[in-house]
């Protein structure tokens, strides 16, 4: 049985165990992973039961790897579309409705065409009804303004709202490293 590119993927996590990043989960493909093993750039902390061979070896598939050497966070996050949606969790801040990415844009609160510029401090996340509702006014003149004041996040509270959103597939192996430091709940 032939395995594909997207199947088996492994969890890296940073020297320090903790995920690279949470919002995209960061994964390789299995084979990324047993070559980084190969090159002894990782350590394996959790395998797969399936197997894969050479002519040399056989190896289990990694579930979970460690970096060896620790790669420091970004200290300031790019200003991106995807980190705008991130940051106001894929709210428009006009209505207040979760929309999917493909669903969203981002609105200069002071618009661009008023000397506003394209800032964390002036864009936010906003539904197409919304942003054409609002058009180029000043918020004062349109009526509709932003639920939160627009702000740039720092690299740890982009990775906290990545936590918000799990991926669609989560293996056993891996719950134990991506919410190690979640509050549990006494039995």
């Amino acid at each position: 049985m032939t395995l594909s590119a997207g199947s088996h993927p492994a969890l890296v996590l940073n020297a320090d165990f903790r995920p690279l990043s949470y919002y995209p989960l960061s994964l390789w493909p299995w084979h990324e992973a047993i070559k980084a093993v190969f090159l002894d750039r990782v350590n394996v902390i959790s395998e797969y039961e399936r197997t894969v061979h050479s002519p040399r070896h056989e190896i289990r598939l990694p579930s979970v790897i460690s970096l060896k050497e620790f790669i420091p966070r970004a200290r300031q996050p790019a200003f991106t579309r995807f980190n705008v949606f991130l940051r106001d969790h894929f709210t428009c801040q006009y209505c207040g409705k979760r929309f999917p990415s493909t669903d969203l844009t981002f609105d200069h609160v002071v618009p661009r065409s008023r000397g506003g510029q394209t800032t964390w401090e002036n864009v936010v996340t906003a539904c197409a009804p919304c942003n054409l509702r609002k058009g180029n006014k000043m918020p004062e003149r349109s009526g509709i303004h932003p639920r939160t004041r627009p702000r740039k996040p720092t690299a740890h509270q982009l990775q906290e709202a990545g936590r918000a959103f799990p991926p669609n597939y989560l293996h056993d192996s891996w719950r134990d490293f991506l919410y190690w430091d979640a509050v549990l709940d006494p039995e």
